[in-house]
């Protein structure tokens, strides 16, 4: 029951993410084709407000797909709202982490006014610079890399059914989740993020994008598959 339940966590902070690019991008005006939860066939979905909402197949990932049709299209919207419409996701996992932290704090007793509004935000920021000084971690001991099912396992694991390791597991999740999607690597948002800057100090770099992205999709689907083997082999050690 334990696996289920991380791997709740896991697809909700997802849908926090894709919720996130979703009103970043009815805010800035980019109009929204899809919003998946998930990756493949599409299981099951609805319309609303010309958006088609669905779950696919494969739940442990997603994407919120703009209404746009070519590359020109989607480059004629401007390098700024693009920007906020990458940033929307990771922004979204950040505030959930705050929103946890002080629920967290709250239900262990420490219900102050400082507790509830601004150490969250602290605790938040602590977590978020922890994780980001363990990325080259990643690069140079590349064999201690997790995917889902490391995640699922090690989360299931710390958790058991305790509330308040669950709490904190999101939280730190939900981080890990914004930071990593901020590695300036093309397909991540903090590579589109990269590349809409470049494009403002050099507008022919527009022509890059497309081969830069799908080359990150390359890499990242490489990488997911690496790390799925990793953990496997260590799961059945």
């Amino acid at each position: 029951m334990s696996y289920l339940l991380i791997a709740f966590v896991i697809g909700f902070l997802i849908l926090i993410h894709e919720l996130g690019h979703y009103l970043a991008a009815r805010w800035v005006g980019i109009p929204v084709a899809r919003f998946s939860i998930g990756f493949g066939p599409i299981l099951w979905s609805f319309k609303r407000r010309g958006t088609e909402f669905g779950l696919a197949w494969f739940p442990f990932g997603g994407y919120v797909l703009p209404d746009i049709e070519t590359e020109e299209e989607w480059s004629k919207i401007s390098a700024s709202k693009r920007i906020l419409f990458a940033l929307g996701g990771p922004a979204a996992n950040v505030l959930l982490a705050v929103l946890l932290f002080a629920f967290l704090n709250a239900y262990t007793g420490h219900a102050s006014a400082f507790n509830l509004l601004v150490l969250p935000w602290a605790q938040a920021a602590a977590m978020f610079g922890m994780v980001l000084g363990a990325i080259p971690a990643i690069f140079s001991h590349p064999g201690q890399l997790s995917g889902v099912v490391g995640i699922v396992a090690q989360g299931q694991e710390y958790v058991g059914f305790d509330l308040v390791r669950a709490l904190h597991f999101a939280s730190m999740l939900s981080v890990n989740l914004a930071v990593l999607n901020l590695l300036p690597i093309p397909a991540l948002d903090g590579g589109k993020v990269l590349m809409a800057c470049a494009e403002k100090v050099w507008p022919a770099s527009r022509r890059y994008h497309l081969p830069l992205s799908v080359a990150g999709w390359v890499f990242l689907i490489g990488l997911m598959l690496f790390a799925t083997i990793m953990d496997v082999i260590r799961v059945s050690a």
